[in-house]
């Protein structure tokens, strides 16, 4: 992750969702998506889709009529970065009070349980 990630709203970030899962995909693809999950109009997510390439987020090739966007970051970096700041921001990056917080305002199941355990063994042998 050398490059700096563009800072990415939360609409954005549902626009970069629908790239990420079903790139390369074209402009009425994804305004098909996003128009039965939201009420924003076409234009809006054209803009939306402007925005994220004036930020390096996505680029485009046009084919025939339409425009077909690909991802220039990859979600995984992404996430990771945002996952970080979360936790600078509200935890001063301390994992064990993210999860003490998690964990006094909510329940967890036994596989829940389970599957933490399950990742923190694998962690601890490295």
């Amino acid at each position: 992750m050398n490059k700096k990630l563009p800072q990415i709203s939360e609409a954005e970030f549902e626009v970069m969702q629908i790239i990420w899962d079903k790139a390369p995909i074209n402009t009425n693809e994804i305004v098909g998506l996003l128009s039965a999950a939201s009420d924003w109009s076409p234009k809006t997510i054209q803009t939306m889709l402007i925005r994220l390439e004036k930020k390096g987020a996505v680029t485009h090739e046009k084919e025939g009529r339409v425009y077909v966007y690909s991802p220039l970051i990859p979600k995984e970096d992404y996430i990771s970065h945002e996952s970080h700041a979360f936790l600078n921001k509200f935890f001063n990056g301390a994992l064990d009070q993210m999860v003490v917080s998690y964990l006094s305002q909510n329940d967890l199941s036994q596989e829940d349980i389970d599957s933490l355990r399950s990742i923190l063994d694998q962690k601890a042998k490295g």
